[in-house]
């Protein structure tokens, strides 16, 4: 696996727009897009830091993935994720180093983006997301 860069980090949060109006008017950065992702009952709110984005997430649902983090753990980081290049490669290869994949296959994330999560027990209790930018040109 080569990853790229951080693409963002993931922090879980019970009302999106009090956390929208923390980052825009005490840390004075622009949150640039909102989006709302179904399948994932989420919504996601953007910003940009240097290279990096911060993105946070508000479950649409209790039963949804973050909806059950905050309950479990409370609002806070809830992952890191890291760009690379050839996504299903990069899983197949993971894999094969026994890593435990929670996708194994890339799925559709926010922003356009293909996304895949590392199970947490073999990354060191992170949750880890790998994302790629899909190739347009088919």
């Amino acid at each position: 696996m080569k990853a790229t860069h951080i693409e963002h980090l993931g922090i879980a949060v019970a009302n999106l727009q009090a956390a929208i109006d923390y980052y825009e008017n005490v840390l004075g950065l622009k949150c640039y897009a909102i989006e709302e992702v179904e399948d994932q009952r989420v919504r996601t709110a953007f910003f940009k830091i240097g290279q990096t984005k911060i993105e946070l997430l508000e479950s649409t649902s209790p039963d949804g993935p973050i909806g059950k983090f905050i309950e479990k753990k409370g609002a806070g980081i809830h992952h890191i994720a890291f760009a690379v290049e050839g996504l299903q490669g990069t899983l197949d290869e993971l894999k094969e180093k026994g890593i435990r994949l929670i996708d194994e296959k890339p799925r559709p994330g926010a922003e356009g983006l293909n996304i895949a999560f590392l199970h947490p027990k073999s990354t060191g209790g992170v949750l880890t997301e790998l994302c790629e930018k899909p190739n347009r040109e088919k």
